[in-house]
């Protein structure tokens, strides 16, 4: 039984219930919050219908893959997710993901990974991992968000240019590749498409922002498409339905080389499903949502989501925004906004199906563009020049290399710009100790024999080598006292250099006198068993300087005395 003041422990399998969540948050459901939640959610459906069929295009797996996608996944993730307001889907971040992973195992086993990180997903949310992502620094997230929507624009080129997509894993060279077919045999049409597209749905927001802008391109440019003899590309079938439920079809022997891609594809989900939820709870206020709920929520979905034939997914957070402001209240946004798509789905897959590809590239191609964060560059451009560096490093890795491997380098990186910047926040400069001498001492003999430091920062692996040379450097004294009043944290690094320093000096017949030391690494002393030995069972720790430099004039005084002199 928890006492008062005390946090009541939370089982872990909690995460699995979703019921008290769900209590807690339709406490009082009126019918204006459900009206309200009736209108953000054919809002946001409105304007997730193209982006589910383009995904699932760009992704390989096909549109009616998007669509399923976002049906599913979205009712799953909205009802046990830890969000009220998460939109999910097919999303551009996972499409960069998937490409390569379909061109290296096949999109059969798309849906074996799909599985296998959804699994993954809920093993996390059991660890507690979902505050995990508030340890990823911001110039690594822009990075990330940024080198992602430069994919996302490159991806379009084939579809924009009216050519299909060329099989291989690197975005740079299929590009090049597609650009050298397309200038060998140029097409007006699919760009002259593409182009419309994109300037309906940039200059459409100055018209009106009731009706998005990509619905009204992707009715006005397709109608137009069927009007004149163009001849471009299209979706192709839709099925008018939901497929029924079936496993997807895998071999025991080859889940182990699976593994990583369901790794990289789990991280991906995870984190840009906590990144979306941060968003709208920055949107919102005294709505918070639960991590851990949210990856089981990201999970459930993607382990259920392969059974129909979609693809992986993640909370969206351009779709999140749009359901907040659009007076979304609860969970119900999502679930009506995939109950709509299901409507679409069987009313109008015939009519979705006439859709060109070029139309669903131009959307796109907005989509990345808004998605590329220009204001977050400028301000870490004007901010140190190594988070400008780190995220620059995380975009070049991103689009170069892969997604996992840019969150990689880039934790990495911030990392060692961390530590650099650590050592260079420590600082060891001489005391005038005789402001604080005893009456009774001679102050010309105290400058000479006793050396005082102040230590300034944290004293840790980085700077402990370079902290001991500084310290053992002089060895012509009686006693050097190191205040430590301003160094609150302390690893076992750093206590093992001030092992270094109290031996090297006690080998040379000085004496190491310590003040001020802080409760953080007076515990690690304790704890490592060195404090008695550091400062000779606790007779040469100080509270306070003065202390340490009245007992240092005793240590002279008497070696004064012995001497004769």
């Amino acid at each position: 039984m928890s006492t008062p003041g005390q946090a009541t422990p939370v089982s872990p399998w909690s995460v699995l219930n979703p019921i008290p969540a769900w209590k807690t948050e339709f406490g009082g459901y009126t019918r204006p919050r459900f009206l309200q939640d009736l209108l953000a959610g054919v809002t946001v459906g409105i304007v997730a219908l193209p982006l589910a069929l383009a995904f699932g295009v760009t992704s390989g797996a096909g549109a009616a893959a998007g669509l399923i996608t976002a049906i599913i996944a979205g009712l799953v993730a909205s009802a046990f997710g830890g969000s009220r307001f998460q939109i999910t889907g097919p999303t551009g971040a996972m499409t960069v993901v998937l490409l390569p992973i379909i061109a290296q195992y096949g999109l059969s086993q798309v849906f074996v990974i799909g599985m296998m990180a959804g699994g993954l997903l809920i093993l996390a949310s059991l660890l507690r991992l979902g505050r995990a992502v508030h340890l990823i620094p911001w110039p690594v997230i822009t990075g990330f968000t940024n080198g992602i929507a430069i994919i996302i624009a490159l991806q379009q080129l084939p579809a924009m240019l009216g050519l299909a997509a060329p099989r291989g894993e690197g975005i740079l060279p299929t590009s090049f590749e597609v650009l050298r077919t397309y200038l060998n045999a140029p097409q007006l049409a699919p760009l002259a498409l593409t182009a419309a597209t994109a300037a309906i749905m940039l200059l459409w927001p100055r018209v009106t922002t009731r009706i998005p802008g990509g619905i009204v391109a992707l009715l006005l440019v397709t109608g137009i498409s069927l009007a004149l003899p163009l001849g471009v590309p299209r979706i192709g079938v839709i099925p008018a339905g939901l497929p029924l439920p079936h496993l997807p079809a895998f071999d025991l022997a080859t889940v182990p080389a699976l593994f990583s891609a369901a790794v990289a594809v789990a991280i991906l989900a995870g984190l840009e499903s906590l990144l979306s939820a941060v968003v709208a709870d920055g949107m919102t206020r005294g709505v918070r949502h639960t991590p851990d709920r949210e990856l089981f929520g990201q999970g459930l979905a993607n382990l259920i989501v392969p059974l129909f034939g979609g693809i992986p997914a993640t909370g969206a957070i351009a779709r999140t925004a749009v359901g907040v402001r659009s007076g979304g209240q609860t969970r119900l946004t999502g679930i009506i906004h995939a109950l709509f798509l299901l409507l679409v789905v069987l009313l109008l897959g015939r009519a979705a199906a006439l859709v060109p590809l070029s139309v669903l590239a131009g959307i796109l191609l907005v989509t990345a563009l808004r998605m590329f964060e220009t204001h977050a560059w400028q301000a870490l451009r004007r901010s140190t020049r190594s988070d400008f560096f780190t995220m620059l490093a995380t975009l070049v890795v991103t689009v170069a290399f892969d997604l996992i491997l840019a969150i990689e380098v880039g934790l990495a990186l911030a990392g060692v710009l961390f530590i650099q910047r650590m050592i260079r926040s420590l600082h060891v400069e001489e005391m005038d100790i005789t402001e604080s001498a005893p009456s009774d001492a001679d102050l010309a003999l105290l400058r000479s024999r006793v050396l005082a430091y102040r230590v300034e920062g944290p004293l840790f692996f980085g700077v402990a080598g370079r902290f001991l040379e500084n310290l053992t450097a002089n060895q012509d004294v009686d006693v050097v006292i190191l205040r430590l009043r301003r160094v609150h944290h302390l690893d076992a690094s750093g206590a093992q250099a001030l092992d270094g320093i109290h031996r090297e000096l006690q080998s040379c017949g000085i004496t190491l006198l310590l003040s001020g030391v802080q409760p953080q690494p007076l515990a690690l002393l304790t704890r490592m068993e060195l404090l008695e030995t550091l400062t000779t069972d606790r007779h040469h720790l100080f509270e306070t300087t003065p202390q340490a430099i009245e007992h240092a004039w005793s240590h002279v005084r008497r070696r004064v005395q012995r001497a004769g002199i």
